[in-house]
């Protein structure tokens, strides 16, 4: 379990991976060393699962995200694996999951505008039998995080 330091340290992280150890140290009260040993064993339990850079979507010419309903009649795992590869090997897909309720899975799509949709979508479609799908495009993005709340990481 997290102990009140190693939650400290995830939370600076988590703002901006790039500061230094002796920084992050020195913010929650320990030397280098015993820091750059708690953040490495984060990383080995898998709590730390990699660093990035987050992008500007518009800038990369993404702005724009689409949430897309999928329905499917084939709840097999056959079916499944071959969603599983197609949306994998679709880099506009940058979130997807399996869902319980009406929809059966979920997924986030960003790409430059409409016509970059429209192509998209039929790449989509035709790899995989979908019984319904329905997409909705963000009108406006009012909170985004990466953050992960913390607080019901301790033990």
């Amino acid at each position: 379990m997290l102990d009140d330091l190693d939650i400290k340290i995830l939370k600076i992280l988590q703002d901006d991976c790039t500061r230094p150890v002796a920084e992050i140290g020195k913010d929650v009260g320990l030397s280098t060393t015993p820091c750059w040993r708690r953040i490495q064993k984060l990383e080995e339990a898998g709590v730390i699962q990699r660093r990035v850079a987050l992008l500007d979507p518009v800038r990369v010419n993404a702005g724009v995200t689409v949430f897309i309903q999928i329905k499917t009649d084939q709840h097999n795992l056959d079916w499944l694996e071959r969603f599983r590869a197609a949306i994998s090997d679709l880099p506009e897909v940058v979130e997807a999951y399996r869902m319980s309720g009406e929809i059966d899975y979920l997924l986030r799509v960003v790409v430059p505008d409409i016509a970059g949709y429209d192509a998209f979508y039929k790449r989509l479609i035709s790899r995989l039998e979908i019984a319904k799908v329905s997409s909705a495009f963000a009108m406006e993005q009012m909170k985004y995080s990466t953050a992960l709340p913390l607080q019901f990481a301790k033990a």
